[in-house]
């Protein structure tokens, strides 16, 4: 198991995934990489049998959102700054009710987790992952591994017939999460026979195959660019 799994602890874990039972999360940031980025939106939609909640905070970062990102996600710094929260206040939110949804059994639904999870834990390095996480990224480049094209959200919903109209909308990107986990539940059913334990050494591990198999393509073509292989936290 990689270092970044060491901060899991099974006392809250459900026993295996549930495909009824899941806390989707997205966020949608000042920038792409997760040592630096701050928090702009922080979705959370909670689906447990016919029962879905959802919650969107918006955060003023406090610095200013670069117009790359402004033109991904549509929030700009004027705008974020007359409408946000606080931004720890986002933050402290986002972290309880992560922890409130393994209390409560959920499966921790990220697309790309280790983005994700990482922003958390670089803002918060009191942040551990003490609960499952179903990262349907690795989950279906693990699953259908030689399949040609991109694996964005919006490419691997176009695989799986999932409809997401509102891409880098962070409510709708956590729903379409949601979704592709279960359609991958449904065409790989070994996935919820695996313990949580199980399923989480299994992420880390293709991913740790998925990036190192990159990185050698890098390096086989004189690239000079590194990957992360780290996962749930970079």
């Amino acid at each position: 198991m990689n270092d970044s799994t060491a901060g899991a602890t099974s006392q809250n874990y459900a026993p295996h995934f549930n495909p009824s039972h899941m806390l989707s999360f997205d966020l949608e940031t000042t920038g792409r990489d997760p040592h630096t980025a701050r928090i702009v939106t922080s979705a959370m939609v909670t689906i447990n049998g016919k029962q879905k909640d959802e919650l969107e905070l918006l955060a003023d970062p406090g610095v200013e959102i670069p117009k790359e990102a402004a033109a991904v996600h549509g929030i700009t710094t004027e705008y974020a700054r007359e409408h946000g929260q606080p931004h720890d206040e986002v933050l402290a939110e986002t972290i309880r009710r992560i922890r409130e949804g393994w209390e409560n059994g959920a499966t921790l639904i990220v697309y790309n987790a280790a983005y994700d999870l990482t922003v958390l834990r670089t803002l918060d390095p009191n942040f551990t992952v003490d609960g499952p996480v179903f990262d349907p990224f690795v989950v279906d480049r693990a699953k259908d591994q030689y399949r040609k094209g991109k694996r964005t959200l919006e490419n691997v919903c176009e695989h799986y017939g999932v409809p997401l109209t509102n891409a880098h909308e962070a409510t709708a990107d956590a729903v379409a999460a949601a979704r592709v986990a279960w359609k991958l539940a449904r065409q790989f059913p070994e996935l919820v026979e695996m313990t949580s334990d199980e399923l989480m050494l299994a992420q880390s591990t293709w991913h740790y195959e998925t990036q190192s198999r990159l990185q050698q393509y890098f390096d086989d073509k004189g690239m000079d660019r590194s990957v992360n292989t780290s996962w749930p936290l970079q």
